[in-house]
């Protein structure tokens, strides 16, 4: 019982610069994945700044070769699936949006439509 009020109250006073600073730091996580596993130049994605209107990392033209996707990242311990997925398909223009979830003490993990996941998955055998 102690252990579940102090959750709560702990969940309170978490300030909106705490918050910011974990989902800068999910961004950032995602960020160096791209640059480590697909060998993307670091300048040629940016994480955008908490509170900034459009997707999470800003990529350039040949960051896009490698990565045609479109990142929201969302690094909480109680997520509504639903509406960040609706946010993230609402910021990613014309590429296809992906929803980077993480919580503390688990790994990130990513969020994809149906076909799009299937269409990598036939992509993947071909090789």
């Amino acid at each position: 019982m102690i252990g579940r009020y102090l959750k709560i109250m702990l969940k309170k006073k978490m300030s909106t610069a705490t918050r910011k600073a974990k989902g800068r730091r999910l961004q950032q996580q995602f960020r160096t994945l791209l640059i480590e596993k697909l060998d993307i130049d670091p300048e040629d994605v940016e994480s955008r700044s908490m509170g900034s209107a459009g997707e999470d990392l800003i990529m350039s033209k040949a960051a896009r070769n490698k990565f045609p996707f479109s990142i929201e990242a969302k690094n909480q311990e109680s997520l509504n699936v639903w509406a960040a997925w609706d946010q993230a398909k609402k910021n990613s223009g014309i590429y296809e949006p992906i929803l980077v979830i993480k919580k503390n003490g688990v790994p990130p993990k990513v969020v994809v439509d149906a076909d799009t996941f299937l269409d990598l998955v036939k992509e993947f055998n071909k090789k």
